[in-house]
């Protein structure tokens, strides 16, 4: 007999954002928000770390060897694709994989997002993850477009 967070369970969530910068400075700004300066909501760092190269690590360092691998760089084109594959903020039986997909468009540049998952996932994170993407895209634009001007 399974329960409902023993089922497995599958979603997608799709976004694009124009974003009024270059598309090398939203490039840069997906990594920096992937990386040093990615924060909660409340503006509380959220200690993540990540090597831009094929097979680099995405990981929150906790300090004193702690920590939580979220993923790995799956695929790494710059300033046009940045794709992660791996458990993300799941801790429990789950694949995950990410995609930003940048286009420059005019004088600004198209960002296409995906996350699309799959295994035991919890109700909190499937119902979460859509307003935690969509803040995590605006600091993207936000970033971006202070660096462009």
């Amino acid at each position: 007999m399974t329960t409902e967070h023993e089922e497995v369970h599958a979603f997608t969530i799709r976004k694009e954002i124009e974003i009024a910068a270059p598309i090398e400075i939203a490039f840069d700004a997906v990594l920096d928000e992937l990386g040093a300066d990615a924060q909660m909501p409340d503006g509380k760092s959220l200690s993540m770390k990540i090597e831009p190269w094929p097979g680099g690590r995405w990981f929150r360092d906790l300090g004193n060897d702690a920590g939580h691998l979220w993923g790995h760089v799956q695929v790494i084109k710059p300033p046009t694709l940045l794709e992660i594959t791996g458990p993300m903020p799941m801790s429990y039986p789950a694949v995950n994989h990410v995609q930003y997909r940048l286009k420059a468009n005019g004088n600004g540049t198209l960002l296409t997002f995906s996350h699309r998952a799959m295994g035991l996932i919890l109700p909190e994170h499937r119902d979460g993850m859509p307003e935690g993407w969509k803040n995590w895209l605006d600091q993207i634009r936000e970033r971006a477009e202070t660096k462009s001007r």
